[in-house]
């Protein structure tokens, strides 16, 4: 018998989405269908250099409480995944075998995902937490579902190649970067492994290479992501408004703060923006909020509320 209250997680990966988006972020905007094309030994050194810490994902999504389904999507016969799966069997996770379609090389992950999903959603009727490890926009639905059934989402996906609208719909969002134990990112000099090759791609295969699991690091249909330190004040600025307008309260509590960043933007992170503590990120907007740091329990509000 399952404890009352007691937080069971079920956990799904779309690994190739992953892999790639990371292997994109480390070396370059479409570099891995690129360097996949040549076939150039420089690729195995490439995706070494990208490799994703799969016991990193696993060990966050455990944070939220026992897991009692982990389940990884993939062509476990493709050589970019081979090397993971004493990783993942290791910390016991089912490895599910999908087959590319012969026309553009799509195994279908995003379907049989969330097909899984839903179905063990009804007959786990004690599940409470999904976590969806891909930043494709074809979750969106999947979160959805998942929260109208009573389900925390948590989603997480590599920075640049998730969508910002999948974001929206999960209780909580986190990008791969920001997870405990990753080291913080830093691009290549040169801005990326791009090459002239770019110059002379057309709009449909791109789209296409996306819906293949190979994703761009910006959606064609979202506009350009505004500068995140920008954004993260603009929500802080609104989540102090917001709660003055519910509250009638100059001072707010800060973690009450936080919680209604998250849930306006659930992929906000104040480590991802480079700070130990919301705290930290809070000292750092002092031209916009005011702290009060007198006692146990800190407070912070408006400069202009003051």
């Amino acid at each position: 018998m399952t404890e009352s209250g007691a937080t069971r997680v079920a956990v799904y990966l779309d690994f190739d989405n992953i892999v790639i988006s990371r292997y994109d972020q480390v070396n370059g905007r479409n570099s891995f269908q690129r360097d996949k094309a040549k076939g150039s030994d420089e690729h195995a050194g490439r995706l070494a250099r990208a490799t994703v810490d799969v016991g990193a994902i696993i060990d966050f999504a455990s944070s939220f409480g026992t897991l009692v389904l982990t389940r990884a999507y993939a062509d476990w016969s493709a050589d970019v995944n081979a090397g993971y799966r004493g990783q993942l069997v290791g910390r016991a996770v089912d490895l599910v075998q999908l087959f590319p379609a012969a026309a553009y090389g799509k195994n279908g992950a995003d379907i049989r995902l969330a097909v899984d999903a839903v179905e063990d959603m009804f007959r786990l009727p004690d599940l409470t937490h999904v976590v969806i490890v891909g930043g494709d926009s074809d979750y969106i639905a999947l979160a959805q579902r998942c929260k109208r059934l009573g389900r925390y989402v948590v989603g997480i996906g590599v920075a640049g190649s998730s969508s910002r609208m999948l974001a929206a719909a999960c209780d909580e969002f986190v990008t791969y970067d920001a997870l405990p134990g990753i080291p913080a990112f830093e691009p290549p000099p040169d801005g990326g492994a791009d090459s002239g090759d770019d110059a002379e791609e057309k709009p449909a295969p791109r789209k296409r290479a996306r819906r293949s699991k190979a994703p761009d690091s910006e959606p064609a249909d979202e506009p350009d992501p505004p500068d995140p330190q920008v954004a993260a004040t603009g929500l802080l600025t609104r989540a102090l408004r917001i709660g003055l307008e519910k509250d009638d309260a100059d001072w707010l509590h800060n973690s009450a703060v936080k919680a209604q960043m998250k849930r306006m933007d659930p992929s906000f992170s104040e480590k991802s923006l480079g700070f130990k503590s919301f705290s930290d990120f809070l000292r750092s907007r002092s031209d916009v909020v005011e702290l009060d740091e007198s006692s146990t329990t800190r407070l912070v509000r408006l400069k202009d509320q003051a």
